[in-house]
């Protein structure tokens, strides 16, 4: 049973062994006399204007000091953009009357904020279902597909997905869509200060969640996925799947948390309150995301999990299965 063991559970178990008391990042408390933040606090202030001017003021505005934006945030755009196409991409959104040439940046961006009509609907669907995360299920091609060897990991006893088969939505432009957020996290990374790249021990999945009081769809990347053991600055045995790893424990463990979240439909209307986002989640020792949205015994790994954002629905892996070549396909989990 120590073939899939997410990176939470591993530390937990690190901690529980040997804790390392003199480790340089130490668990710290807040002062009781600081406003708590919550993961329901985080999604209102990436909605639209109107759910972030409801939350306490202090709270805000240190959520805000420990978000990293890899595309701009526009909470005020309410539409999505008619006739846009990406020529780069082949990723449409809204209805397309013809296509319009802009720059690789602006196109990527407005992927984000408007994504592809098929993207929209599955939006729309998380949150007219309540947060059901069977909605989303349900729109997965039934056919399984094997997980094959990814980067000789069976030779370490190292598996990497709960289930030795994964599955492709339906739609195969939500397929593409979610491989090209790996791609653009990896490209935009370095513009924050995290360098990623789209291996078996540093970003290779996310987990696909419905927000718990908007039913917003997100997806909760997790980078640094197995950092390598080293003695003085990361002293966990986190099993198979950490032999090899080149990973190096730093202060870009404070970024591993990147968040999407789908535009934000009306529950009433067919109105959309708030466009898509990309943004990692700067968890430093001083900051506000650390202190209240990384439980204690993970501190040292800066993990948020999935199932305090929302219900998690599925894990999305982008591995690469190439021999000799880089060759990336989609398992959805």
């Amino acid at each position: 049973m120590v073939n899939y063991i997410p990176l939470r559970f591993t530390i937990f178990i690190s901690f529980s062994i040997a804790a390392a008391s003199s480790f340089k990042f130490s668990t710290s408390h807040s002062p009781s006399s600081l406003p708590k933040a919550t993961a329901d606090d985080l999604i209102s202030v990436l909605g639209p204007c109107s759910a972030a001017s409801s939350l306490n003021p202090i709270v805000s505005k240190q959520i805000k000091s420990c978000l990293k934006f890899l595309v701009p945030f526009k909470p005020d755009k309410s539409k999505p953009e008619l006739g846009r196409c990406s020529l780069r991409t082949g990723l449409c959104s809204g209805k397309i009357d013809a296509i319009e040439r802009r720059s690789k940046f602006d196109e990527e961006n407005s992927l984000v904020w408007w994504p592809p009509e098929s993207v929209l609907e599955l939006a729309r669907l998380a949150v007219d279902s309540g947060g059901d995360s069977g909605s989303i299920q349900r729109t997965l091609d039934p056919k399984m597909i094997p997980v094959p060897d990814v980067e000789r990991s069976s030779k370490d006893k190292c598996e990497l997905t709960r289930t030795p088969y994964g599955r492709h939505f339906i739609a195969e432009e939500v397929n593409s869509y979610f491989e090209f957020l790996f791609h653009l996290i990896e490209s935009r990374g370095p513009s924050v200060g995290l360098n990623v790249s789209l291996t078996r021990y540093d970003l290779f999945h996310g987990h696909l969640f419905l927000a718990s009081e908007s039913g917003r769809l997100g997806i909760l990347f997790h980078a640094k996925e197995y950092p390598a053991y080293d003695k003085n600055v990361f002293p966990y045995n986190m099993g198979y799947c950490q032999r090899g790893s080149n990973v190096t424990y730093d202060d870009q463990m404070n970024l591993r948390n990147i968040l999407w979240l789908a535009p934000l439909p009306s529950n009433t209307s067919p109105d959309w309150l708030a466009p898509g986002v990309l943004v990692v989640l700067d968890a430093h020792p001083d900051g506000i995301i650390y202190r209240d949205l990384i439980p204690d015994y993970v501190k040292c790994a800066r993990t948020i999990y999935e199932d305090d954002l929302g219900t998690t629905a599925v894990d999305v892996n982008y591995l690469n299965v190439g021999a000799r070549e880089p060759d990336y396909q989609l398992f959805i989990c």
